[in-house]
């Protein structure tokens, strides 16, 4: 099982579980320093030795594709891929390959890693896929913003956010158009509002790091925003579902926007062109 952004909050939770339930826990981060340690904490509260750090800066499609390749050779096999890593940048940035960063590490890397691991993931079923949203897609009132995904004319953090937040559940529809859900599942979760390292770390800055600070006593524990991540990854009373949005273990409604086929199809035409100019092809 491969999480990637695991080595805190939701992710080191998710993967302190699928450990203890016997998994091959794999987690891919960035930070392999802050890895190594979640490491030693997932096998220390999992009481298992089958714990694995795999780098994975998803803000560099080099490192996405050379991830991808480690796990395929290592293991060869992928039953569960979860898509949690993400972070909101109060300042506009881009990623290595020159993609606006919001939506180049919410969205655009975890497209093309799923793709490199998707033929691993089918000679791998049942397997699964998770994807982790957020509510906060439905701020983009006005769906995705096709003229200017890369946010080029207009920034606005929040904004950006939740286009990706909602690029997250077009993504996840897609896959669940494409894939036979007895081969490969794909669903979307909503963890809530979760008191973990996200947004604190030193990319926000301003009124929205104050407003971080703000809410932290509202939130709820990374053990809990997990456990929904948890249920889509193992449930065995999921085998078959597909293409669904959950949150608190039970089927969430989405917005308008996100349930348009029409955009899920335009939204991976674009990312598959997208990374196609840059030099990295998705083949299957």
């Amino acid at each position: 099982m491969v999480i990637t952004g695991a080595n805190s909050g939701i992710g080191k939770e998710t993967a302190v579980a699928l450990a203890a339930m016997g998994a091959t826990t794999v987690l891919a981060c960035r930070n392999l320093e802050k890895a190594a340690v979640a490491a030693e904490e997932v096998k220390e509260r999992a009481a298992t030795d089958d714990v694995s750090v795999v780098e994975l800066d998803l803000a560099d499609l080099i490192s996405v594709r050379t991830a991808a390749t480690t796990i395929q050779e290592r293991w060869g096999s992928v039953d569960v891929l979860v898509n949690n890593a993400g972070g909101i940048w109060t300042r506009r940035q881009t990623t290595a390959q020159g993609f606006e960063q919001t939506f180049g590490v919410n969205h655009l890397a975890h497209f093309y890693l799923t793709g490199l691991l998707l033929d691993t993931l089918v000679a791998s079923a049942p397997a699964r896929i998770v994807n982790v949203s957020s509510a906060a897609h439905r701020l983009a009132v006005r769906g995705m913003r096709w003229d200017d995904l890369q946010h080029q004319h207009r920034y606005s953090s929040m904004a950006v956010y939740a286009e990706t937040k909602l690029a997250n559940l077009l993504f996840t529809r897609g896959l669940a158009r494409r894939l036979d859900p007895s081969v490969v599942t794909a669903n979307a979760v909503h963890p809530g509002p979760v008191r973990s390292g996200f947004g604190m770390d030193g990319d926000a800055h301003g009124l929205m790091a104050l407003g971080n600070r703000l809410i932290r006593p509202f939130e709820v524990t990374p053990q809990a925003g997990a456990d929904t991540v948890i249920f889509l990854a193992f449930d065995p009373s999921l085998s078959g579902q597909t293409g669904g949005y959950w949150a608190n273990r039970g089927e969430a409604k989405m917005s308008r926007a996100a349930q348009s086929d029409d955009a899920a199809e335009r939204l991976w035409a674009e990312s598959e062109r997208l990374l196609l100019g840059v030099g990295f092809p998705v083949s299957r």
